[in-house]
């Protein structure tokens, strides 16, 4: 008689950790705002440790295993308790619209003529296709330390960055020090691009489209908050706008969404959820800055809010013509309360690049070893590293396209995102499709993917249109309170 082997029993199923949600890992994250913001947390972070509470996870959205359920209830206990305590950065910091307004006045830049449908079109699709190279150039390496971006780049022959990374005459043992971003890597190398894959910085221009079509320029952040709901898969959601999403199911309202148990409000979510409203407003940055201001504030407080001004000004000045990077980037500055943390990170960002002697790719490393010097201490994804670090990469390029989104990219952090602001940014003042090199653009096939429902495949030349459609024009130029620096 033949003995038969017994069934194979299948390998049990990795725990499901949703990522950016847990009490004992927003903790960490909430100790950590606290010492930027100002606040005394130093008692709360000595209950926590003696309860047996970690620091937060360092780049990953959740730690490996639960924690349990006593120390997980103490986590929302000490939550609570933190968003209590006095904020002294408030008075420098505010959040409310017309507090920020309090410190605009006229911009001194013309802006240029205004710009007719079918020149707007033309710009507009140079800044899709920016936002989309840029963004595409900074996945594979999203979540890796500076030290690993520039190993990678430089095994293959790439550095300083000049194109796409690649992993072809890639020592492995490199590439098992420094692995590509694990959902990038099939997608995103060179000689694996086929057009452009779904990614959240993508996807929430396309929902930013969706929002000015469906409710015009004078949309709430109610309607934000609905058309997320509608639109919005919760698992395509990262960080302050997860918890912000989470809101919305618990009931909770805006502006309350951005707050309650939201440490990542000052992260970098909001700007790149702002490109939609500067280029709809071309010549016109205060115009673009407050209906940043009407979406940021769903998910986001003080400095997340002021990166998505910044932006949304500096693309608007952009997008208007009549002026070059650095006066857009003012712009964008004026926008944002000058004596803010953010404000202050933009000033040094630029003043750093200006200052680097060299003026070359190579020079740019120590701009961007100063910067991690002195913002290093914050997590990846914040928006005052982040926005540090795109103004001087912006700054030493000149506004070059190729220049401005390698600078960026190689300068670590949120490489993703940096890289696809700087794209559409210096898209717009390229101005049109065939200004941008070949090499980031045809690999694109004018196509992107996304979860929005109606929009997988569209093509750039498309959203060029429907975005150019939504334009509003801007005032005359005597009449435009946009800001001075």
């Amino acid at each position: 008689m033949t003995a038969t082997a017994a069934p194979a029993r299948p390998a049990p199923a990795a725990p499901l950790r949703v990522t950016w949600v847990q009490p004992e890992d927003l903790i960490g994250h909430e100790l950590r705002q606290a010492a930027e913001d100002g606040r005394d947390a130093a008692e709360v972070a000595r209950r926590w440790r003696a309860a047996g509470g970690a620091t937060a996870p360092g780049r990953a959205g959740a730690s490996p295993g639960p924690a349990d359920p006593a120390l997980r209830a103490r986590a929302g206990v000490l939550l609570d308790e933190l968003a209590l305590l006095p904020c002294p950065s408030e008075a420098e910091e505010p959040t409310g619209l017309t507090a920020i307004q309090r410190e605009w006045a006229p911009w001194p830049g013309d802006g240029g003529p205004r710009p007719d449908g079918g020149v707007l079109t033309a710009r507009l699709e140079a800044a899709w296709l920016g936002r989309a190279a840029g963004c595409l150039l900074g996945k594979p390496v999203e979540k890796l330390p500076l030290d690993g971006i520039r190993a990678l780049a430089r095994a293959t022959g790439n550095w300083p960055l000049t194109d796409y990374f690649t992993e072809t005459g890639l020592d492995p043992a490199v590439a098992a020090r420094h692995p590509w971003n694990r959902r990038s890597r099939a997608t995103s190398l060179a000689g694996t691009i086929d057009g452009m894959p779904e990614d959240d910085d993508l996807n929430y221009p396309l929902l930013g489209l969706l929002l000015l079509e469906r409710h015009g320029p004078g949309f709430t952040t109610a309607d934000v908050a609905r058309l997320w709901l509608d639109e919005l898969p919760a698992g395509r959601t990262f960080t302050a706008e997860r918890l912000a999403y989470r809101n919305l199911l618990d009931g909770i309202e805006p502006p309350h969404t951005a707050r309650y148990r939201n440490p990542f409000r000052e992260w970098i979510g909001a700007q790149i959820r702002a490109d939609i409203h500067g280029w709809t407003h071309p010549g016109d940055p205060a115009a673009a800055a407050a209906q940043a201001w009407r979406d940021a504030t769903l998910s986001h407080t003080a400095n997340g809010v002021y990166a998505a001004m910044f932006v949304a000004a500096a693309l608007a000045a952009a997008a208007g013509g009549g002026t070059d990077v650095h006066g857009a980037l003012r712009a964008g500055l004026a926008v944002v309360p000058a004596r803010s943390r953010l404000a202050r990170a933009v000033r040094r960002g630029i003043a750093l690049a200006r200052d680097e002697p060299a003026g070359t790719p190579a020079g740019f490393a120590t701009v961007v070893d100063r910067l991690h010097r002195a913002y290093g201490h914050h997590h990846w994804v914040h928006a005052v590293p982040n926005a540090a670090l795109l103004a001087a990469a912006l700054t030493h390029a000149d506004g070059d396209f190729s220049g401005s989104i390698c600078r960026v990219v190689s300068g670590g952090w949120d490489t993703d995102s940096n890289g696809a602001t700087a794209g559409s940014l210096t898209g717009l003042l390229a101005g049109s499709p065939e200004a941008l090199p070949a090499r980031w653009t045809a690999p694109l096939r004018n196509r992107l993917a996304s979860s929005v429902r109606g929009l997988d495949g569209i093509g750039f030349d498309a959203l060029a249109a429907r975005t150019a459609a939504l334009a509003v024009p801007a005032p005359p130029a005597d009449r435009t309170k946009a800001p001075a620096p």
